[in-house]
């Protein structure tokens, strides 16, 4: 009998989206992305860096966002638990929903997998109403097909209604 080891399978593609809103907005976003690759993932593709208008709650500071693409053996309930600890290690304290945060890491997407547990929801269900997402999505991964609604990321930010502001930084 022949087996494989883990790294022998193919990994999983899953697009997470970084933001921040408190202190150094860029080094916040390379830090979380230097923790992300030393926790299982690889990240194959990184969009531009967009500064937002806060969503939610607007009297705040502006966010920085940022779209990866990553690799990983870890299947979406352990890098779900991933991100929330790297969360925690870098400070972040869950108060208020929509609050200022010095990281927020989300799972937008996980392979083709469309998951609905009090825990975990894939597809990020603000996908479809959030330019903020939306916009660095369509810039790495324009033609993704979204698994519940079968639309491209590009027409999603079409019929987005979100009229808040996003301008690419970096």
């Amino acid at each position: 009998m022949i087996t494989k080891s883990p790294e022998e399978y193919e990994a999983f593609k899953a697009f997470l989206l970084i933001g921040t809103n408190v202190g150094q907005r860029d080094k916040n976003l390379e830090l979380a992305s230097s923790l992300i690759q030393q926790n299982e993932c690889e990240i194959s593709i990184k969009s531009s860096i967009y500064e937002s208008a806060a969503w939610g709650v607007e009297n705040q500071n502006s966010f920085f966002n940022q779209v990866l693409k990553i690799e990983t053996h870890l299947g979406p309930w352990e890098l779900l638990e991933t991100v929330l600890s790297i969360e925690k290690k870098m400070g972040r304290i869950r108060s208020e929903k929509w609050t200022e945060r010095i990281i927020d890491i989300d799972i937008l997407y996980f392979d083709e997998l469309i998951a609905n547990s009090f825990d975990l929801v894939i597809p990020h269900p603000g996908i479809p109403d959030r330019k903020f997402t939306l916009v660095p999505l369509v810039e790495i991964a324009s033609d993704k097909l979204h698994p519940k609604l079968h639309l491209t990321q590009s027409q999603l930010l079409e019929k987005c209604k979100d009229d808040l502001w996003v301008k690419k930084i970096a």
